[in-house]
């Protein structure tokens, strides 16, 4: 029993909500949205979640409607302002020509033919002290750039942004997940940021590989002049054009990326400073500075003060709420699928799967890992998956004198099986992308990640030999 109900009935609540689910998007007219939400109220009613709000002993609320709320409104809490604030800059950054000074200095940086590894390559670095679902909103606009300025399917290089930043926000210290696995395992984070980091570059290559190879040809598609990605034909990139392009009357490269650069910044010196201890004087200001909120509405404010000085006051608001019109279907979605997951954590049915598996007859060293992947398909956040995984492998796998480094690096692994529709990053890079069809985004972003855990789970095993 969990919270009061038969995790049986739960799972079979889950397994029924996500074949509607699934019918809905591909076979009939419901929006991706009300499917989500069905679904949501779906999954609890046959579960045996109560209909009406009750109040549990320990003071917390419980039931369908406020799974559905809670799960909504505090996935958008943490991710809604900033993609509003992400597809206004992008706005500022296509109307002012500063994208195309990004793309034109990314393009001669990296050379010809590398623009998925320059694109995975920053999103690497990036995620390491930003949530990627903040660094995909922000960079998107480079990759939507560099799709414009050669030709190259934005869905192709979109993936690969969205694969480096989804690895080391998993994979990698001192973003919340793998800092708080390691403190439960009680490993030495820096030796763990290592690893972790050797790790993660396969994984990184495999989703580029994918990325070029079958996505950029699958889904050939191009941003119009209007802003909309549309399919094409497909056709080869055109870098003599891309790399001939007109700069004369386009903004500087250092006041192009300095209302990226100056939130990426801010947040890691809030990252470090909160990993430190160091959260007075000065530094309580750097820190509350360095709040993700704080820091991209600071971005903003950098682009329309310089980008946008040579644009007229009706002109530079006109672009910012055509942004944030696109930004509304990114947001519903996105708070529907936390819905989804909310309604899966507050059954306890994760727990249960987890538990239940625990108790089984797999092997010591792959428990964390196939707890970890079970319970990323079930509730679709990688955090929650990697930590409960972590509570409750851990004291097994000490008990059984194995390095805990592996550990670790297997319940990290796990978190990034097939996101899909539980998961509010399936629907941040699907839906920035253009991506629409329910089973054209399982192949761009479902497999994807999958390749990366696919990867990484051979590397567990590899490991395993030598630790």
């Amino acid at each position: 029993m969990v919270n009061g109900l038969s995790g049986q009935r739960m799972l079979l609540g889950l397994a029924i909500g996500i074949i509607l689910l699934v019918f809905l998007v591909l076979k009939t007219k419901v929006q991706a949205f009300l499917a989500l939400i069905i679904c949501t109220i779906v999954v609890g009613v046959v579960g045996g979640m109560p209909l009406l709000n009750i109040t549990l002993e320990d003071g917390k609320t419980f039931g369908i409607i406020n799974s559905v709320t809670s799960g909504f409104g505090g996935t958008l809490g943490s991710i809604g302002i900033i993609i509003g604030f992400g597809v206004m800059m992008g706005q500022i950054f296509e109307v002012t020509g500063a994208a195309k000074t990004m793309a034109n200095t990314f393009l001669k940086l990296f050379g010809k033919k590398r623009e998925e590894e320059a694109l995975a390559l920053t999103g690497f670095l990036v995620s390491i002290p930003i949530f990627c679902d903040s660094g995909f909103v922000v960079l998107a606009p480079i990759a939507k750039a560099i799709s414009k300025a050669t030709k190259k399917s934005v869905i192709g290089l979109g993936v690969a942004l969205a694969a480096g930043l989804v690895i080391t926000h998993s994979m990698v210290p001192p973003t919340p997940g793998p800092l708080g696995v390691c403190g439960i395992f009680g490993v030495d984070v820096g030796k763990y940021i290592l690893l972790s980091i050797v790790l993660s570059i396969p994984m990184a290559i495999g989703c580029i590989a994918y990325s070029r190879l079958y996505l950029s040809k699958k889904y050939y598609r191009i941003e119009n002049e209007n802003g909309e990605i549309v399919e094409m034909p497909y056709q080869e990139p055109d870098y003599e054009k891309a790399f001939n392009m007109d700069t004369k009357n386009l903004p500087g490269a250092f006041v192009s990326f300095l209302p990226l650069l100056l939130p990426i910044v801010l947040i890691l010196i809030n990252t470090i400073a909160s990993a430190l201890g160091q959260t007075e004087g000065v530094m309580q200001v750097l820190v509350f500075l360095g709040q993700p909120i704080v820091a991209v509405g600071l971005g903003l404010v950098v682009a329309i003060f310089t980008l946008g000085k040579n644009l007229d006051r009706q002109t530079a608001v006109a672009e910012m709420e055509k942004g944030m019109m696109s930004a509304g279907i990114i947001m519903l979605v996105t708070g529907g699928g936390g819905a989804l997951g909310q309604i899966i954590k507050d059954s306890g049915l994760g727990t249960f799967m987890a538990e239940g598996l625990a108790q089984t007859a797999i092997p010591i060293i792959l428990l964390p890992l196939v707890v970890s992947t079970a319970m990323r398909f079930i509730q679709g956040s990688g955090t929650v998956a990697m930590t409960t995984a972590a509570s409750i492998s851990a004291p097994i796998l000490t008990a059984a004198g194995v390095n805990p480094l592996l550990g670790v690096v297997a319940c990290c692994v796990g978190s990034l099986f097939f996101g899909y529709f539980n998961d509010s990053y399936f629907w941040v890079v699907n839906r920035t992308l253009g991506v629409q069809e329910a089973k054209d985004q399982l192949k761009v972003w479902s497999v994807t990640s999958t390749v990366a855990w696919a990867i990484g789970v051979v590397e567990v095993l590899v490991l395993s030999i030598f630790m």
